[in-house]
């Protein structure tokens, strides 16, 4: 039987205001609202599913224009394709036209302002910035973020991977973010051309076979008491928080950051807030009887906010301060973080310590997720008693000490 078609005239298009559904003929229709709102739907059947869709209001699709979008609809209904399908794939297809104008670099510069609030390391906000304006940016930051291939993804990469693979490695995943982010957003799509796994991996060697591990110079441990001799000789505030880091097994950041409020001098107690932590977790430090006595003497002469003060009494200490120390005490092979390993190889060999106290006084993120879950302290009381014993090792020739049971 032929479907009457055409049943609606302009006229009556016009004049009609019956709230209702008002059928044209081949699934098209008049929808008046009780507003007296006046729009074109067109419904269908397609593998035996009702579907619908609004084609735009009368006032901006005429009759004529509705029935030749239905008739289209009609023509790719035979064809065993969904209209509405159809459509969505075309408008996402037209915005992704749009927004091929969007570069790189405008996109990098989006996601570091949406996400640097979050970023507490001010140093890490910076190498963001730094390693992609300098290696990314002149290959890729003017270009279209739809136009990255992996071609232009290698082009990047493959200059500085053998010879900066720590830096290559962290670049491949900051513009493995980018992308990622600009395909959320719409900019493009597809996949990522800067992944690693199944991807760039089979393509570039791995970090562990380009990467020479290169550990911060460290002092030995039986050279400690003879070398803390030797700092405690030298003048100013460097030397007093060099012999401080040393005590503490603590970082150059969180001591030149220390702040006299996260002092509890009463209970011989360092208290670095989560904000100042790399692990972003609160970690309390005992201090022994010469850790706590270079705070008192700082705290007879304190004249602002940080214990390790810099040249102006309201900014920490440089965080050059101490390295230019070393130099000037003709110990240029060391560095200040090195010390955490003459800490850490002294508890491993000539102590009976447990593995755990040793990473819990470096403040080191435990690994295994079933002793985080069995170990909810911090170890305190046992971490207070191995840094008295560091304490006096830094003071006198190490021997065997064994850690109470």
């Amino acid at each position: 039987m032929t479907r009457e078609m055409g049943r609606l005239s302009a006229l009556a298009v016009k004049r009609e205001s019956r709230p209702g559904m008002h059928h044209d003929g081949g699934g098209l229709y008049l929808q008046v609202t009780a507003a007296g709102a006046k729009s074109w739907i067109y419904r269908f059947m397609l593998n035996g599913r009702a579907r619908e869709m609004g084609l735009g209001p009368l006032h901006i699709i005429s009759l004529s224009d509705a029935r030749a979008r239905a008739a289209e609809y009609r023509r790719q209904r035979l064809d065993g394709i969904d209209p509405i399908d159809a459509r969505k794939a075309k408008r996402d297809e037209a915005k992704l036209e749009a927004a091929k104008s969007i570069t790189f670099d405008a996109c990098t510069a989006a996601y570091i302002e949406a996400h640097e609030a979050g970023w507490q390391n001010a140093k890490h906000r910076q190498q963001w910035r730094n390693t992609l304006e300098t290696y990314a940016s002149p290959v890729i930051g003017a270009l279209p973020v739809q136009a990255i291939d992996l071609t232009l993804v290698m082009k990047v990469l493959e200059p500085i991977w053998h010879v900066k693979p720590e830096t290559a490695g962290r670049l491949r995943g900051r513009i493995e973010v980018i992308l990622d982010w600009a395909t959320v957003r719409g900019y493009r799509k597809g996949e990522n051309p800067a992944r690693w796994r199944g991807h760039l991996d089979k393509l570039l060697l791995s970090r562990s076979k380009v990467q020479k591990v290169e550990h911060h110079a460290a002092l030995p441990y039986r050279e400690i008491a003879d070398f803390m001799a030797r700092l405690r000789e030298q003048k100013g505030v460097a030397a007093q928080a060099l012999e401080f880091l040393i005590l503490t097994a603590a970082r150059t950041g969180e001591v030149i950051g220390a702040r006299w409020e996260e002092f509890d001098l009463k209970e011989r107690i360092w208290i670095v807030p989560a904000a100042r932590m790399k692990a972003s977790k609160e970690h309390r430090v005992p201090l022994s009887d010469r850790a706590f006595a270079i705070v008192q003497t700082l705290a007879e002469t304190r004249v602002g906010d940080f214990v390790f003060p810099g040249a102006k009494p309201t900014n920490p200490l440089s965080n050059m301060a101490m390295l230019k120390l070393l130099q000037r005490m003709d110990r240029a092979d060391l560095t200040a973080h090195g010390f955490r390993s003459t800490f850490r190889d002294w508890t491993a060999e000539q102590t009976s310590y447990p593995h755990e106290v040793a990473e819990m006084a470096l403040a080191h993120t435990v690994g295994d997720k079933v002793e985080a879950a069995y170990r909810r302290g911090d170890l305190y009381e046992k971490r207070r008693e191995l840094m008295v014993d560091w304490a006096t090792c830094c003071s006198v020739v190490p021997e065997i000490v064994q850690a109470v049971p």
